[in-house]
């Protein structure tokens, strides 16, 4: 499979604004068996193309959620009671998800690495989801996912052209 389109880091952005639309229209109708067939090659092939280390976008433009799970090892990583963790660290949003109070991440450090990488929240971990089915179940978190991500614009360019 073979993109059309190769994304890069130089590139990835002008893509992205000008197909949201091409994104939105896929997403609603996309066959799901189809999507999730083509998937791991395309979540592969671009995270072979694209260093997330060089971008770091998500880390810098964007919070993850803290789940319960998330507070109670990263507080004890840092040798902290998960309240000043909270307090420290994190706020709740509109959804009533514990998020971080400011982005930068907190522990991203000068070269992009993550200070907690073995500990990172669960949504670090799954992110950018782009190896599976949330990419069609939740189509406006993809589509927002790939206004910062090149690893969706990547996959999502794949699947226009392998998934007709």
């Amino acid at each position: 499979m073979n993109n059309a389109i190769t994304i890069t880091l130089q590139n990835w952005e002008k893509v992205s604004r000008e197909h949201q639309k091409k994104y939105k229209n896929f997403l609603a109708r996309a066959n799901k068996n189809k999507v999730l067939k083509a998937l791991p090659d395309l979540h592969e092939q671009a995270f072979q193309q694209i260093d997330c280390l060089k971008c770091a976008n998500c880390c810098k433009r964007y919070s993850p959620r803290f789940k319960t799970p998330d507070i109670k090892r990263i507080a004890r990583l840092l040798g902290m009671k998960e309240g000043s963790f909270i307090e420290k660290y994190l706020r709740v949003d509109e959804e009533g998800d514990y998020v971080l109070q400011t982005v930068p991440c907190a522990f991203l450090g000068e070269d992009n690495r993550c200070s907690i990488y073995e500990n990172r929240p669960s949504d670090c971990r799954r992110f950018p989801y782009t190896d599976e089915d949330v990419i069609l179940k939740r189509p406006v978190l993809t589509q927002k996912n790939s206004a910062f991500c090149p690893i969706v614009v990547s996959v999502l360019e794949g699947l226009l052209e392998t998934v007709k």
